[in-house]
């Protein structure tokens, strides 16, 4: 094993002992700054510089899609302008590993005479930021990961965690659904899973539909020319049951002598899994990884078929 193989091993210590430690610096003032962002009326702005900025505006980032309207501010731009952006109705979340980053107390005055709530997130609970803000959330660390002690490494793991687990909390607090984030994310793959439903990926076209009367010698013909790997059998109009290859391999394997004699009801499943057109996509795979099958029946309300979504249709 090559030195820098365990300099890497080592510095992957570091950082998992210090996110280990930050689990018992959870308190009350956790629950203080998630209560402070539910109830706020106007946005969440992040801010911190350096390395401090770079995980506020993650944070930002993460908050604004998971149902928390939230930007990232740099301090130094706070002097030339920027100051404008914070009203009366937002909560600041200030990030800084010393709790003493001049930029960031410079316009604390400004905050607390406007009765702006601070989150202060610090490595150093005893620090002017942390004393003055509305609530501390202590990201200390005993070392940073660095070799040398030196580059925030460690430390910043730690409030990037932190922030994580202010994102998880409020997505609880907010009963925040999948179908929520997709709206913050119609561009991407996830969204597109998250809106698309049974009606969009299902087979529609040449279903093998047969009679429930029909032998099964016959059934495995339209079940092939289907290539879906199962019938559906209707009955005046309405589902009644489906088989697949599956049954059809167990009938043969029970029912040797009398195979060619048995009808597709002989052996269908009667209460076959039945979904709506508007069913989401991810619902339609929680339903075939739970029941262990690879296919669903897509029927309106009086049970007409409309069609079949299986496992690859749902893979987008």
């Amino acid at each position: 094993m090559s030195k820098w193989t365990e300099v890497a091993k080592q510095c992957l210590r570091d950082e998992a002992e210090a996110l280990i430690g930050l689990i018992d610096k959870i308190d009350g003032d956790f629950d203080k700054a998630v209560e402070l962002i539910l109830h706020c009326t106007g946005k969440v702005i992040v801010t911190g510089v350096g390395k401090s900025g770079h995980i506020g505006a993650k944070i930002a980032a993460t908050l604004s899609s998971t149902g928390t309207p939230s930007f990232y501010v740099n301090p130094l731009d706070v002097f030339h302008g920027d100051l404008g952006v914070i009203t009366t109705e937002d909560v600041v979340i200030a990030i800084s590993n010393s709790g003493q980053t001049d930029e960031l107390l410079r316009f604390l005055p400004y905050l607390l005479q406007n009765n702006i709530p601070v989150i202060a997130m610090t490595g150093n609970p005893n620090s002017l930021l942390a004393k003055n803000g509305t609530v501390h959330l202590n990201a200390s660390v005993l070392h940073e990961a660095c070799p040398l002690g030196l580059a925030p490494t460690s430390s910043t793991t730690a409030a990037l965690a932190l922030g994580d687990a202010l994102a998880c909390a409020l997505i609880e607090a907010r009963q925040f659904k999948e179908a929520d984030f997709a709206q913050f994310h119609p561009g991407g793959a996830l969204g597109k899973r998250l809106l698309t439903r049974a009606q969009d990926v299902m087979h529609k076209e040449e279903l093998p539909i047969i009679p429930p009367t029909l032998k099964l010698t016959e059934t495995v013909m339209h079940m092939s020319a289907g290539r879906l790997g199962l019938c559906v059998i209707v009955e005046e109009g309405k589902v009644v049951g489906i088989i697949t290859d599956g049954d059809i391999r167990r009938a043969m394997e029970k029912n040797q002598s009398e195979f060619f004699n048995l009808t597709a009801q002989d052996v269908m499943t009667k209460k076959p899994k039945m979904i709506a057109p508007d069913l989401p996509i991810v619902e339609i795979d929680k339903i075939l990884h739970r029941n262990k099958i690879h296919a669903v029946i897509v029927v309106d309300k009086e049970h007409h078929l409309l069609g079949i979504v299986d496992s690859f249709s749902t893979i987008l």
